[in-house]
């Protein structure tokens, strides 16, 4: 597929009947009549209109390709349970054994050697130019292998600023989307060495490209429905085309719509977390993308009751090797260079920036967990505790205290300071 399809407003959403225009006006020119499709979308802890395009794809292409199945891009992230899933898309069971009936929904298994198929080999030197020399090895690419039995792949690609990618979306979808684990944990700790403020909401980044060159190996053809959506899940753009230039039009867009600067640091930040975030491993995006913004030896506070675990799937690793930044690791690479790197990149970003000096850490800020996971374990795992119930949030809302600062929805806004 050339060119792009598409366009953006940050005064005017667009509404169902535009964008089901620009997709049908794009996905026109690919001629998938009769073909295998596989779309690619993201699970529900992502901000994004999944029915609104699951349905939009359905009337576009629904009766004229041999089937429109839908591979849940989950990463290292639990499969959801089905139905969540039919409440993602936007139907009920019976909807789709009577009316979708060439859809199959499919969940990805990253830690399941049977579910995966090797595409090649990114050799070290490549890595070495790729990373700056920051990393130099082999890093292997393996991928879902059902993705590799389809005619074509669509990928529907909420783009936001990001941890480990300077923006999700695009080729993220693969990888670590559809992903094996090497490539997953190879990308996640080249991010958390250059760190977290280094590279949420930088475009130009070191582990895009690498997922870019990655995506190199596939075959199949792929397209990108990349789009940035505003604080109500509108759509502010929408653009179609290869993985590589949707995405980077959609993150023009989402650089001005989802990173917000203000004046000075704040002592303290309360982070309130969404709803969809229901365990740590995500939660902690409000740390990734609020702490730019407090001051030196200050105060973020996660807050959500709502979150109950530190991972659904990694929770026995993160306990195991706890919270902290990352010259504690460094420091002591003997000591963690077998562990996962996925956890160790997890862990300093939600620690966040810091030092490791004569055997002590100093983090530059406190972060304090005020959520359903309990006291003993927030402590064990080295992060601090409040009762969430301790906080008043319409008090909090109404009238923040000299130095605070209430942020809703904490996660998909990044903040920083104005230089």
């Amino acid at each position: 597929m050339s060119g792009i399809t598409g366009k953006g407003s940050l005064d005017a959403p667009l509404d169902v009947p535009a964008i089901e225009e620009i997709c049908a006006d794009a996905l026109s020119a690919l001629d998938l009549r009769g073909k295998r499709v596989l779309v690619l979308i993201p699970d529900h802890t992502r901000h994004a209109p999944i029915g609104l395009f699951f349905h939009a794809l359905y009337r576009i292409l629904g009766r004229s390709v041999k089937c429109l199945d839908y591979l849940v891009a989950t990463g290292t992230h639990r499969a959801m349970e089905p139905e969540r899933l039919y409440r993602h898309i936007g139907i009920t069971p019976e909807e789709h054994r009577r009316e979708f009936t060439n859809v199959s929904l499919l969940a990805h298994e990253h830690d399941n050697p049977a579910a995966l198929k090797s595409i090649g080999t990114i050799p070290a030197s490549e890595i070495r130019t790729l990373t700056g020399g920051l990393f130099v090895q082999d890093i292997p690419v393996s991928i879902n292998r059902a993705v590799l039995e389809y005619d074509h792949v669509l990928i529907v690609s909420p783009v936001v600023p990001h941890e480990a990618m300077g923006f999700a979306g695009g080729n993220k979808y693969f990888f670590p989307g559809v992903g094996g684990v090497d490539i997953i944990e190879t990308f996640h700790w080249l991010a958390a060495v250059i760190t977290n403020p280094a590279v949420n909401g930088v475009k130009d980044t070191a582990t895009r490209r690498v997922i870019d060159r990655a995506a190199q190996f596939l075959q199949v053809p792929r397209t990108c429905i990349a789009f940035a959506v505003d604080d109500r899940d509108r759509l502010a753009c929408l653009f179609v085309g290869s993985p590589e230039e949707a995405w980077s039009r959609a993150a023009d867009y989402s650089a001005k719509l989802h990173i917000k600067y203000i004046g000075s640091p704040v002592d303290r930040v309360l982070g309130v977390t969404p709803d969809i975030y229901e365990e740590l491993w995500v939660g902690g995006k409000a740390m990734y993308k609020l702490e730019p913004v407090v001051a030196d030896g200050g105060e973020l506070i996660i807050y959500g009751p709502q979150i109950r675990e530190i991972s659904f799937v990694h929770g026995r690793a993160i306990r195991r090797v706890g919270y902290h930044v990352r010259d504690y690791f460094l420091s002591q690479w003997e000591k963690f260079c077998d562990e996962p790197k996925l956890i160790l990149a997890h862990s300093t970003n939600v620690r966040g920036v810091g030092s490791f000096e004569q055997g002590v850490e100093h983090p530059r800020i406190s972060v304090t967990l005020a959520t359903a996971i309990p006291e003993e374990l927030c402590r064990a795992v080295n992060l601090g505790f409040r009762d969430p119930r301790s906080i008043d949030l319409d008090a909090w809302r109404r009238h923040p205290g000299r130095g605070d600062l209430v942020i809703e929805n904490a996660g998909q806004v990044l903040y920083r300071l104005q230089e």
